[in-house]
């Protein structure tokens, strides 16, 4: 989606200016990941519209291979309105109904390439904007399996999205089927009715994943696999700016660690400092981390600042 960030706080009725920028889960993940130095692909759909172009423009510009990104000449590409009022998290505003990644199908999943992916990564936000993208994350999925490729699955439950009933079934379908699984405890008690890190690592484990990472925000992250266990301390942040785009940044920190095979520490350290990261700047993505501010962030190399 294109994301619109209000230059004041208020209602939205009282606020006249507003900047432009990027926003969807899994594009930041995979510019997140992108920005680590990983090799990533996206696949979605836009519209034939200047805000479609500007999001695959910028996709492209982060590094991220697009070419299995589709366009939908009869619709239009998602807007998203953030609000800066009364909470200390921004409220949003979705205008998705009917946009162009509302149809993407099974149609639109490339077999051949997603067979060259060493892990898939899916949340539950796709799945829940229309039945035909649910069926394409499925049958994504699908192919994954069967050739071999991890697939990560980060619930992202939107209750602005869908109803209660329906994203407990469909998020805990797809929950069965993945290999790494990274649930906030909020996100936790609301499908399993859990909220001890340990217990809900369990509980996801005894679907069939092989790594769980619990999302405790500020605190930090529990991390089990089928071995052993560790809770990993958060950063501490003093100047946050924005929270969107926190939990992605975390997704892609995990994803990174596992992909360079990294210790469950040194996995729950990148997550952290990607999330964290990501708080210190306004926008969705623009605060994600090269590899070597990340570094410096976490305390693994030391910066030279003249």
């Amino acid at each position: 989606m294109v994301v619109f960030s209000p230059d004041s706080t208020g209602p939205l009725r009282s606020v006249n200016g507003f900047t432009k920028s990027l926003g969807g889960s899994e594009s930041n993940v995979a510019i997140a990941l992108a920005r680590l130095g990983h090799e990533v692909g996206w696949f979605s759909k836009v519209g034939n519209d200047e805000f479609g172009r500007y999001i695959i423009n910028s996709i492209r510009a982060e590094g991220v291979d697009v070419s299995r990104v589709k366009i939908d000449i009869t619709k239009s590409t998602g807007i998203l309105f953030k609000e800066r009022y009364q909470n200390p998290n921004p409220n949003v505003y979705y205008y998705r109904k009917d946009s162009a990644a509302t149809s993407i199908n099974t149609d639109d999943i490339d077999e051949e390439y997603l067979k060259s992916a060493k892990i898939l990564h899916v949340t539950g936000i796709t799945p829940a904007i229309s039945k035909t993208a649910l069926e394409a994350v499925l049958h994504a999925i699908k192919i994954a399996k069967q050739n071999g490729v991890l697939i990560s699955f980060d619930p992202n439950l939107r209750l602005k999205l869908w109803g209660m009933k329906e994203a407990k079934e469909v998020l805990l379908k797809i929950a069965k089927l993945s290999d790494i699984i990274m649930p906030g405890v909020d996100e936790a008690e609301l499908l399993i009715g859990l909220t001890d890190p340990e217990e809900i690592c369990n509980h996801f484990l005894s679907f069939g994943c092989s790594f769980v990472a619990v999302k405790l925000g500020k605190e930090g992250c529990y991390l089990k696999n089928k071995e052993r266990s560790v809770f990993s301390k958060g950063f501490k942040v003093e100047n946050l700016v924005d929270t969107v785009g926190a939990g992605d940044g975390f997704a892609a920190g995990l994803l990174s660690g596992i992909l360079q095979k990294f210790s469950l520490e040194d996995c729950g350290l990148y997550a952290n400092g990607v999330g964290a990261m990501a708080t210190l700047v306004k926008g969705d993505m623009e605060g994600y981390p090269i590899s070597d501010q990340l570094l410096e962030f976490i305390g693994k190399k030391q910066g030279i600042e003249r």
